[in-house]
């Protein structure tokens, strides 16, 4: 073959299945991840995040929206779609008018071909993300989620991402997400849209000029906190809730139908829409919260989450551009397996006149959080089993989805409207997940969020979990507060943190892990107050997924008054993992205005140098061979806990080895199990009590034998008790 003259075209395409359809469907979005502050999510370059749309994986069903995302397994996104609805409407692309035309991209469709069609998709940064290395190895947690493409130190937000997107209803998307890393302001996305009548219509930019009537925007959000506890997670609650079969969704500031418009207070709460997780029939304890309440289990609560979205600003007309405060005029909440939300097909006539039917419906007359718990408190996955459907008795397997519709618009070519959007995740902390789950499950030191005592455990723990609601107002009034300043200014105007440290670097060694970081910070200054840089160090044992401890800082006010870019970590224990992350803090931002908590300083994002692998004290070798020790032994998985902890429970140390070496390990009747080569001239080598197949080793006797390149053996005996 002539590999000169072979051309290879790549271009890259998924076909997905629908769950709960035949239609085949073509992929070929880019996504990119929002995930320097405590909130994470993805997003995908159509404009609207679908189903299992990042993967294409069943097990990743629940996928986004991480919050504390510190921590594994916190996503509360199920799917979401954008639709967009007009009536009356010539299609060019069939010669034909249709008395309702919808596009669609998700919640389970996707044609980035023909509907939906990415222009640009392009992440901007503040700054950019740190290099962080841990023995050489490059080891952030951002090195695959943060892929900022355009670095502009003016930016209003610490993230921002830019997307563009044409649809075949001759309607442009233009979708600006700001994502914040500051205290006070990491748990929120705002998502500023415009959609502008330009007329392009299909990827050649083909244009078609013609004013639309009654455009609706309609927006889905299946929300299903939290994944941790689910199937996919670590598994202690009933299955379904992976798909938020028992969510339980509520609403704020719908305007009823038998109000005059005119007397509507101003002063009403936010437009709000919000979710938490319900009762299940299916456990035998109370779902709320999530709590490991199985055998074994700790109580801990697994599904603490609030999620919800708050609408900051929609446009009176394509004309008004000021906002108009009944809208969003649809706030349903609508089964999430109901027909019209899948197979959806632009050019299927009596379902996109049923489509437009659901995205005009207006507000319930009840909401599904009123019903469910009126007049008592009923299995939301019980919730809809009588629903009817084109005349015919259902089930409700998949639980309920929220959706807002924003118009109806006429919108005349070049004209835009304009809708604004802030989306949260709030609750009761991590550590307090712990305490209330403990509590529960021992039916001890029940103190209720308002100080008095219970002897009642699930009044105990609803209550403190109910508290979320009053958490994720308060973070949607925080986003209308920023949000208002940047319509005022042009800018969020929230006090910013001094960058963090570009690079951080962490080197295992003999007795001592040595940690040092870049002085880019050191110069950073405030326009509000007097800037006083210094830093702080943060460690955690075992997994990076856990609670990280303070361990040393400085700067003003501390113990070491002197700034310093490196530190010697000698309190780390032989044979135990070791994560770390590093801050700027500005020391002189203390007490300041009513965007920062009284007494809190202003600190870089914790994601920006977090370590996703492990540093540990490594020894020298060993000077005989007589010096080699395996430790511990006997190995008693009874013991496991003590031993080497929760980073390593099946761990065993070979210590004061030689620089390099080969390591065999024999069953008593001679069977060589397992090979090491050991080459990174320590005097450690590990292992975790499997074979070379990787099945963990029964009890018995093992040989361990040592031998280096010139030919000199050791022999150990090792005990493994199960």
């Amino acid at each position: 073959m002539n590999h000169k003259k072979h051309i290879l075209t790549i271009f890259i395409l998924f076909i997905a299945i629908c769950t709960t359809g035949n239609m085949e469907q073509v992929f070929a979005d880019e996504t990119k991840w929002m995930a320097v502050g405590m909130l994470h999510d993805w997003y995908s370059s159509a404009g609207c995040e679908i189903e299992v749309g990042r993967t294409r994986e069943i097990p990743d069903q629940l996928d986004g929206l991480q919050w504390p995302a510190q921590f594994r397994n916190q996503d509360s996104k199920a799917a979401k779609a954008l639709w967009i609805g007009a009536t009356n409407y010539f299609d060019p692309l069939k010669n034909k008018t249709y008395p309702h035309k919808v596009v669609h991209v998700g919640p389970r469709v996707l044609d980035e071909e023909n509907e939906f069609m990415p222009v640009e998709f392009k992440m901007y940064g503040r700054f950019e993300r740190s290099r962080v290395i841990v023995d050489g190895v490059e080891a952030g947690k951002l090195d695959y989620l943060d892929a900022v493409d355009v670095v502009d130190p003016t930016l209003v937000s610490d993230r921002m991402l830019y997307n563009v997107v044409n649809t075949s209803i001759g309607i442009t998307e233009y979708r600006k997400i700001y994502a914040f890393s500051q205290q006070n302001h990491n748990n929120y996305f705002i998502y500023d849209y415009t959609f502008k009548n330009t007329g392009i219509i299909d990827l050649e930019g083909t244009t078609h000029s013609q004013t639309l009537e009654n455009v609706i925007f309609y927006f889905q959000y299946r929300y299903s906190p939290c994944k941790e506890g689910t199937v996919y997670g670590d598994g202690w609650l009933p299955q379904s809730l992976t798909w938020g079969h028992s969510t339980m969704n509520d609403a704020r500031n719908e305007m009823p139908s038998s109000v005059d418009p005119l007397t509507w207070p101003e002063n009403a709460p936010p437009r709000v829409l919000f979710s938490w997780q319900g009762l299940h029939s299916k456990a035998a304890f109370s779902t709320i919260g999530g709590p490991y309440g199985t055998e074994g289990g700790d109580g801990h609560l697994g599904a603490a989450q609030y999620v919800g979205v708050m609408t900051l600003h929609a446009s009176k007309s394509g004309k008004d551009a000021s906002d108009d405060p009944f809208q969003p005029t649809t706030t349903q909440y609508i089964q999430s397996d109901e027909k019209i939300l899948s197979d959806n097909d632009q050019f299927n006539e009596p379902k996109m006149t049923e489509e437009y039917a659901a995205m005009s419906a207006g507000h319930p007359p009840i909401r599904m959080a009123e019903d469910v718990g009126c007049p008592t408190p009923i299995n939301c996955n019980g919730y809809g089993d009588t629903y009817i459907y084109a005349g015919t008795k259902g089930s409700n397997p998949g639980g309920y989805t929220h959706t807002q519709g924003f118009g109806p618009y006429t919108i005349e070519p070049g004209d835009s409207i304009r809708l604004v959007v802030a989306e949260a995740v709030n609750g009761i902390n991590r550590d307090l997940c712990y305490e209330v789950g403990a509590n529960w499950l021992s039916g001890e030191n029940m103190v209720l969020p308002d100080g008095s005592t219970t002897t009642d455990a699930e009044l105990y723990k609803n209550s403190w979990v109910y508290t979320g609601e009053d958490s994720i107002f308060q973070t949607f009034y925080r986003a209308i507060d920023v949000f208002e300043e940047y319509e005022n200014t042009g800018n969020f105007n929230i006090p910013q943190a001094p960058p963090p440290p570009d690079q951080f670097e962490i080197n295992s060694g003999g007795d001592r892990i040595t940690l040092s970081w870049s002085d880019n910070a050191d110069t950073w200054s405030s326009d509000l107050w007097t800037s006083d840089v210094g830093y702080r160090v943060y460690r955690a044992m075992h997994v990076p997924d856990t609670t990280f401890d303070l361990i040393f800082e400085c700067g003003t006010g501390t113990d070491n008054p002197t700034v310093v870019h490196e530190f010697e970590d000698k309190t780390a224990q032989r044979g135990f993992d070791y994560y770390y992350y590093v801050t700027s803090v500005d020391f002189g931002s203390i007490g300041y205005g009513d965007r920062i908590k009284p007494g809190v300083l202003l600190e870089s994002s914790k994601f920006y140098t977090m370590t996703l692998e492990p540093a540990y004290l490594k020894r020298p070798p060993g000077k005989t061979m007589d010096d080699i020790r395996i430790v511990p032994n006997p190995y008693n998985i009874r013991a496991r806990e003590i031993q080497f902890g929760y980073s390593a429970p099946d761990r065993v140390m070979f210590y004061d080895i030689p620089p390099i070496c080969t390591i065999k390990i024999y069953t008593e009747r001679g069977d060589l199990i397992k090979t090491i080569e050991h080459t990174n001239s320590t005097g450690d080598e590990e292992w975790n009590l499997n074979t070379k197949y990787r099945q963990v080793v029964v009890s018995g006797i093992y040989i361990v034998v040592f031998e280096t390149p010139d030919g000199k053996k050791a022999i150990r005996k090792l005990i493994v008790i199960r």
